[in-house]
């Protein structure tokens, strides 16, 4: 059916967009990193997926192909309804999900709201090959061959919607040689450093 869409954001909500498409406004729910990158008025593409539910018709949006596959790979789990699959997404977002998951991290998967440590078990026995077979991310841990104050940082990075190498680039640039910079403290200099860049 509608598999992308280009237009202008037309309306921002706390977890959808209306996007104006030629003068037609499609409801889209998306993820949270996503939309906080949003202005309204500004010009974006977005790769979208319609679910039909109980006589409901979604329309769900996301920021690139690999994260709407992260999300049908979820809807493929017994137990992950659209609801869920967006929440893990907005909450962790795709780098990080893939992350937990291939790395069997239950406790970062039972961080979503609405997801319980059966549900996470799930996720991970069904997807666990899947994601690792398509990505060498791996545990997000790992990502970093320096502190584990460093990989914190990136994870908190990663739950804020930013990609890895957003997040790892950004990082990167934070001078701790003069002393140990606090994760908070990373992740600010971080956030200080890609605000520059745009």
């Amino acid at each position: 059916m509608i598999g992308m869409l280009r237009g202008r954001v037309w309306e921002i909500q706390t977890d959808k967009l209306v996007l104006d498409v030629q003068g037609t406004g499609y409801l889209l729910a998306v993820p949270y990193g996503f939309l906080s990158k949003l202005r309204t008025g500004q010009e974006i593409v977005v790769y979208t997926q319609v679910i039909l539910r109980e006589e409901e018709l979604s329309l769900y949006g996301f920021s690139s192909l690999a994260e709407k596959e992260m999300f049908l790979q979820m809807l493929s789990v017994s137990g992950i309804g659209p609801k869920a699959a967006l929440s893990i997404l907005s909450t962790l977002g795709s780098a990080q999900a893939q992350s937990a998951i291939a790395g069997e991290n239950l406790t970062v998967l039972t961080k979503v709201p609405g997801i319980g440590k059966k549900t996470a078990q799930r996720l991970v026995l069904e997807l666990r090959e899947k994601i690792k077979g398509k990505t060498e991310i791996g545990d997000s841990s790992a990502v970093f061959a320096g502190s584990g104050v460093q990989s914190e940082a990136l994870e908190t990075m990663l739950a804020l919607g930013f990609s890895l190498e957003e997040g790892k680039k950004a990082l990167a640039q934070i001078n701790t040689k003069d002393r140990e910079l606090t994760v908070e403290e990373q992740v600010k200099e971080a956030l200080r450093f890609i605000a520059l860049q745009k």
